[in-house]
């Protein structure tokens, strides 16, 4: 089951970074939730539409996508951790290199539950002002 779950949780992380909500969302369950911990803008809680809409914005912000440099992956029963950076140039041409830990938790080969840590200070220094000019 580990080893699934893995596949499922960078399957996911895959399309995240590719701005593709479409093969993002087979991997979620409906009821699921990310809660991006910290205190920044970004910080809270996101339901199953939410992620998806947040991944197909992702797209405008960086074209290209986030190419991410998968450090660290464990899994033990029902959870995935992901350790990772996510490297990609943003749509003001700007470079955007975040350094990111992802736990996941999984039932019945979905994710229900995803806890985000990250650079907040930077996301919301570098990305946070491409969000409020893009309406998003």
């Amino acid at each position: 089951m580990s080893e699934q779950n893995k596949r499922i949780v960078l399957k996911f992380i895959e399309a995240m970074g590719k701005g593709d909500a479409a093969a993002a969302a087979p991997c979620i369950a409906e009821d699921t939730f990310t809660l991006a911990k910290g205190f920044g803008k970004f910080a809270g809680k996101r339901t199953h539409d939410t992620i998806l809409a947040t991944i197909s914005a992702f797209r405008e912000l960086m074209p290209a996508g986030m190419e991410p440099d998968i450090h660290t992956v464990i899994a033990e029963g029902d959870r995935v951790v992901v350790e990772f950076e996510g490297n990609g140039t943003l749509v003001n041409s700007e470079s955007y290199c975040n350094q990111y830990c992802m736990v996941f938790t999984l039932s019945d080969g979905k994710i229900r539950q995803v806890n985000e840590y990250f650079c907040t200070v930077l996301a919301d220094k570098v990305l946070w002002p491409l969000v409020e000019a893009a309406g998003l």
